[in-house]
């Protein structure tokens, strides 16, 4: 089995859903309801617990360092994540498109990886699966909410939908061993998660009320994976490590 495939596949999934869950994280105590900030803080610690099962899966199985160093000790150029995760929060509109889109990804791909060839993130995939399926209700019910509330609610979700879109399409950037994935039965592929990803959220839209961007006359903003990011990221690595920074390397808590 091509180790190197497979560590490419869960680096940028893990890095994804730890700045994915970091940037959910900037809604603790801004939500517009209790309700919201509680959703979101609830998002977020899921999402940072995916990222450290999958480095941990990575230490252990392919011995790479331990979840903590690969979460805040390496280079911006050393991550995997894609660009849609970067960006600064807007807006609550910017905020709960992103995590629609981001989350209804990540769900249809745990679930292609519930048969993966790859034992150990099968696991993974099958036990948070459920967890995920409550991340795109609450993406689910808040777009439809909104979308069917006034015109000023539903023209700010649909302006945020154009903006994100080209950025959600980079999750599905392939990386250098997709045919390896494919072949050895790891993972089907970008393409395939994209195409189901779209035949997903397509009905959601339509019940919100909402436009769905033509995914091939858009340009994905692509990059992330291979180590190229935007400028909001290096910001954000830095307030994660910070207090990391505070004490010597080596020092234990």
């Amino acid at each position: 089995m091509n180790k190197e495939a497979i560590q490419e596949l869960m680096l940028k999934m893990a890095d994804d859903a730890l700045i994915m869950g970091h940037r959910d994280s900037e809604w603790t105590g801004l939500g517009p309801s209790l309700e919201e900030d509680i959703a979101f803080s609830s998002m977020s610690q899921d999402k940072i617990g995916h990222a450290w099962n999958l480095y941990r899966i990575l230490h252990e199985q392919f011995g790479l360092p331990d979840p903590d160093r690969l979460a805040f000790y390496r280079e911006e150029k050393d991550y995997k994540c894609a660009h849609l995760t970067e960006l600064y929060t807007r807006d609550y509109a910017f905020a709960l498109v992103r995590q629609f889109l981001f989350d209804h990804a990540q769900y249809q791909r745990f679930g292609m990886l519930k048969g993966s060839s790859f034992e150990p993130l099968a696991q993974f995939a099958r036990k948070v699966t459920g967890e995920v399926k409550y991340h795109i209700l609450h993406g689910d019910a808040w777009l439809k909410r909104l979308g069917k509330g006034n015109e000023e609610s539903r023209a700010r979700l649909q302006s945020a939908m154009n903006e994100v879109f080209p950025y959600a399409l980079g999750i599905f950037e392939p990386g250098k061993f997709e045919d390896a994935l494919k072949q050895e039965g790891v993972f089907e592929g970008e393409a395939a998660l994209q195409a189901h990803w779209l035949e997903a959220i397509a009905p959601v839209l339509d019940a919100a009320g909402l436009n769905l961007p033509d995914a091939a006359a858009t340009e994905a903003q692509l990059g992330g994976r291979h180590g190229y990011h935007t400028d909001q990221l290096q910001p954000l690595l830095d307030e994660m490590t910070e207090v990391l920074k505070t004490e010597p390397e080596g020092a234990e808590w």
